[in-house]
């Protein structure tokens, strides 16, 4: 859901406002909050941290759009500001942008043009999001990059503008490789290590295929979190390309390499967990949701992509899908039903 700020001192706007994207505000596309002024706009930043746009007039009581603009980029620099305003002269245009707006749009207002512009505006923070998280989840950088650059990418501010926690309705699978600690044992470490190497890198590019992303790296497992539409169905795609191409590799001082996967689907938190003591956090997904995925995965045997009663009623007419039977898991009182996706 995108959440829009609207700051005018009009009183028709709100109404119109939600007049006009009424079938969004239903489908929680969008969420729109309301303030009278500058002042009235910060104190909703405040209470709404997750705000990624702001739709602002020029003239207004008590603080102004083109001050709020200059107080905005004090508060968060991913926040993206589009004025919409009577005056629309080049002076008013020329000192908006200057002070940092996405986009200019005069009034009366087309609302077509309107959402396009919120849609651009959305695209663009979300890809320096992304942008920013993938750096900071990248611990390589702790070896090369400048000590000052660290402490801001791990200040408050970063962390509060970018990494914050929420729930999302998403996929987590994971990917476990059959008895390869067996080999372990066999093989001189830089061999072992080579071999496992060659295993992981097969599994990530079948998730990223997918659009997945690989949370971590566990042992000779991979976690994988898949978010956005169908992310059950490509969840499950990738996994059933890891396992054939897997179970296509040549063996290895008599080892044929395997996977067994578990696979959920549901609400899961999603947030930056670790010491900030040790400056070590993960950004990775925590729940119900992830615990039942790991200990399924667990009742897989080789070969095997297992996943829940709820999630086979998903895609049942998608898959072919076998009924494995009921297994008993920790703290939960009744047992869960769990299949085997064939193909």
């Amino acid at each position: 859901m995108i959440k829009i700020l609207v700051v005018d001192d009009e009183p028709d706007l709100e109404l119109l406002i939600k007049q006009k994207f009424r079938q969004k505000i239903r489908d929680q596309h969008y969420m729109f909050v309301f303030a009278v002024n500058g002042f009235h706009a910060l104190e909703q930043l405040e209470k709404h941290s997750d705000i990624s746009i702001i739709l602002s007039d020029i003239n207004m009581p008590e603080m102004d759009g083109l001050t709020l603009l200059s107080k905005l980029n004090e508060k968060n620099l991913l926040l993206k500001s589009v004025v919409v305003s009577a005056y629309g002269d080049m002076e008013n245009i020329r000192t908006a942008m200057n002070r940092g707006a996405f986009d200019f749009i005069t009034k009366p207002v087309n609302f077509e043009d309107l959402e396009l512009t919120i849609r651009k505006a959305v695209t663009q923070v979300n890809q320096m999001k992304e942008t920013l998280r993938a750096i900071k989840e990248n611990d390589i950088l702790k070896m090369y990059v400048d000590e000052s650059v660290l402490n801001f990418m791990s200040g408050n501010e970063f962390e509060s503008s970018l990494l914050v926690n929420e729930t999302v309705d998403a996929t987590v699978a994971f990917i476990d490789i059959c008895r390869f600690t067996a080999i372990s044992e066999k093989e001189p470490p830089n061999k072992v290590v080579e071999l496992l190497n060659s295993y992981l890198d097969l599994m990530v590019k079948e998730i990223i295929a997918q659009q997945g992303i690989v949370d971590k790296f566990i042992g000779d497992s991979v976690m994988a979190v898949f978010k956005g539409p169908f992310h059950l169905d490509r969840a499950i795609e990738a996994c059933l390309a890891i396992k054939t191409k897997i179970e296509k590799l040549p063996g290895e001082n008599s080892y044929h390499p395997q996977v067994s996967v578990g696979i959920n689907s549901g609400e899961m938190i999603s947030g930056n967990i670790g010491s900030s003591t040790l400056r070590r956090l993960d950004y990775t997904v925590i729940g119900d949701t992830v615990n039942t995925a790991e200990r399924i995965q667990s009742a897989a045997i080789n070969g095997q992509i297992v996943i829940t009663e709820d999630c086979f009623q998903k895609v049942k007419q998608s898959f072919n899908c076998r009924l494995i039977g009921q297994i008993s898991m920790k703290n939960k009182e009744k047992e869960l039903t769990i299949y085997e996706v064939l193909d």
